[in-house]
């Protein structure tokens, strides 16, 4: 990769971030909107003794599973329009490579993801009294490299899609059943074997246990640590493999 056209395939993707106000609004406003709707169920309900409210647990895997839906979504749309368009074809005319196209696709919705979680953490945290035993800067890193996953993953997804309609009916197929089978509804040790065997392949069950482990411990913890290694292989090793599947135009 070359940095200088590494960082200006960056810029390039963060100015059309910021002139779709659409997509800034997605990013920035309805994250907020969906906490403010889950405080407004679960603010009654008690807090078992010795542990977080359900607020606090669900609201603690929301701010990391808003990005991963948000940024697979984008990328994926993204990444189809610069085919269907032929400006993706133009771009491979030039020094610039699949790699540095990719990262910085990454590089910019990471940004965009850690603006995201920043902005949705103080919502949580300021304004509906979310608590956790860990620091909420460890929230918006894991929730920022949930970002970065799925940007990866939107990548890889957009190569098999030639509409828009089809890159979104990727989401049930790649996000659902990871929202599924992360531990937010049933603990994963007590799932059935073989749903046990597909959640520890998911690498969103990793974030969210990631997430799990700031929300009861106040120091870092080596569960966490490895759980956001689990994370950050599982997004390079699918810009690899969105860099093998590339296609310069949809057919």
């Amino acid at each position: 990769m070359n940095p200088r056209i590494l960082a200006a395939t960056t810029g390039r993707i963060l100015r059309q971030l910021r002139h779709d106000r659409r997509t800034v609004a997605l990013l920035l406003v309805v994250p907020s909107a969906l906490l403010a709707l889950v405080h407004s169920m679960y603010v009654d309900q008690p807090a078992p003794p010795g542990q977080p409210s359900t607020f606090d647990r669900v609201a603690l895997v929301m701010l990391g599973f808003f990005p991963f839906v948000v940024m697979f979504l984008v990328t994926s749309i993204a990444m189809l329009r610069e085919r269907t368009t032929g400006t993706l074809e133009r771009l491979l005319t030039t020094p610039l490579g699949k790699l540095d196209l990719l990262f910085g696709y990454g590089i910019a919705f990471g940004l965009a993801g850690v603006l995201q979680a920043a902005v949705a953490s103080v919502v949580a945290y300021g304004v509906f009294g979310l608590d956790t035993a860990g620091h909420s800067e460890l929230v918006v890193m894991i929730a920022a490299l949930n970002a970065v996953l799925a940007v990866a993953l939107g990548l890889f997804c957009s190569a098999f899609a030639r509409t828009e309609f089809q890159a979104v009916q990727f989401m049930p197929v790649v996000v659902v059943p990871q929202l599924l089978l992360c531990g937010l509804f049933v603990p994963r040790g007590e799932m059935a074997g073989w749903l046990q065997a597909v959640s520890d392949a998911l690498p969103l069950s990793y974030a969210v246990e990631a997430l799990q482990e700031v929300g009861a411990h106040a120091e870092p913890t080596g569960t966490m640590w490895r759980d956001v290694a689990v994370v950050a292989g599982a997004a390079a090793l699918a810009l690899v493999l969105a860099a093998a599947t590339l296609r310069r135009r949809s057919g």
